[in-house]
């Protein structure tokens, strides 16, 4: 799988809705069909198979976002204080606070 920012890869806002996700996935597919762009495919198909089922979507956008942003910030969706990190960021603040 990539490690490419499905919501870039799909051209759509991390606001985007369930319609909004599907019809930017069939644009790609189009632009990036398997047979002539297998590589742009892939990333395509694995950003989809994130961002359409709820379960990997939240969980994409819980590790993906910064650790010190508050949680109700993410549930609230605000994408534009998010940045890319990982686990390991969350678990590091995660013992800052125990400490």
């Amino acid at each position: 799988m990539t490690h490419d920012d499905p919501y870039q890869v799909l051209g759509i806002p991390p606001e985007a809705g369930d319609e909004e996700i599907r019809a930017a996935y069939l644009r790609k597919v189009k632009e990036y069909p398997p047979d002539r762009a297998a590589r742009e495919f892939e990333k395509v198909r694995d950003a989809y198979e994130i961002l359409h089922d709820p379960r990997r979507r939240t969980r994409h956008l819980l590790l993906s976002a910064d650790p010190k942003l508050p949680l109700v910030a993410l549930l609230e969706g605000r994408a534009s204080e998010r940045r890319f990190v990982g686990p390991e960021a969350w678990l590091a603040v995660l013992r800052e606070t125990k400490s």
